[in-house]
């Protein structure tokens, strides 16, 4: 069975990947990165995530962002917006795809992975850059330049297999593949007690989609 590394938040779109990739029979490695988050409750939901869908191994890397700043995921100065944002929102984190899939790439050609797959998601999303198609098709150009291993012929994939699908599908898609949506989190402020804000764009984005496929979501709101 061919290596697969996967990023893993803890989110929908990542766990539904990672569900996909299983399915696809790869021996899973789950790649979670504390950035120093706003929420950290996402990275014990990877921990649940990773343990629920059966990883070979889970890492959490600490990779603090919160020294650049420039987002409301990393610098409290800033709030979490409550109403649809136009254009590209202050919950953008500058760069945090490319420091992610670099991360990956380094860990795929360690341990001889094939692949890495990533839940980037470009229909039901925030507008973020470095979640659009052409900005996969620039990734896998560099991946197949960046490595010894690519150079000399072993290819590294990318593997985006949610990019083209609204967030109802990725949930029909999750079920399918048997994700367990309740280990989830989406909220950009969730509570100390794990309880989602149900205002931000994330929650808003999640609770549209789950009313939408009428399936219940079985976490719990604000």
């Amino acid at each position: 069975m061919a290596k697969a590394v996967v990023l893993l938040s803890g989110g929908m779109d990542s766990a539904t990947a990672l569900a996909v990739a299983k399915s696809n029979a790869c021996n899973c490695f789950a790649l979670s990165i504390d950035y120093g988050q706003r929420n950290q409750y996402e990275l014990q939901a990877a921990q649940s995530v990773a343990e629920h869908l059966g990883v070979l191994e889970h890492k959490i890397l600490t990779f603090d962002l919160t020294h650049f700043g420039g987002s409301a995921l990393t610098d409290k100065t800033y709030s979490i917006p409550e109403s649809e944002a136009t254009g590209i929102p202050i919950t953008y984190v500058p760069a945090r795809n490319t420091i992610f899939f670099s991360l990956a790439l380094a860990w795929s050609e360690a341990i001889g992975a094939k692949y890495i797959y990533s839940g980037v998601n470009a229909v039901d999303y925030s507008g973020y850059p470095d979640c659009r198609p052409e900005y996969i098709t620039a990734l896998q150009d560099l991946v197949n330049l960046a490595t010894k291993k690519t150079v000399e012929g072993n290819a590294i994939l990318v593997k985006t297999p949610l990019i083209h699908l609204t967030k109802a599908e990725i949930i029909l898609l999750g079920q399918e593949n048997g994700v367990d949506f309740s280990k989830t989190v989406s909220c950009y402020q969730i509570t100390q007690a794990g309880r989602s804000c149900g205002v931000c764009d994330a929650c808003r984005l999640r609770m549209q989609a789950f009313k939408e496929v009428q399936i219940e979501d079985k976490i719990d709101y604000v």
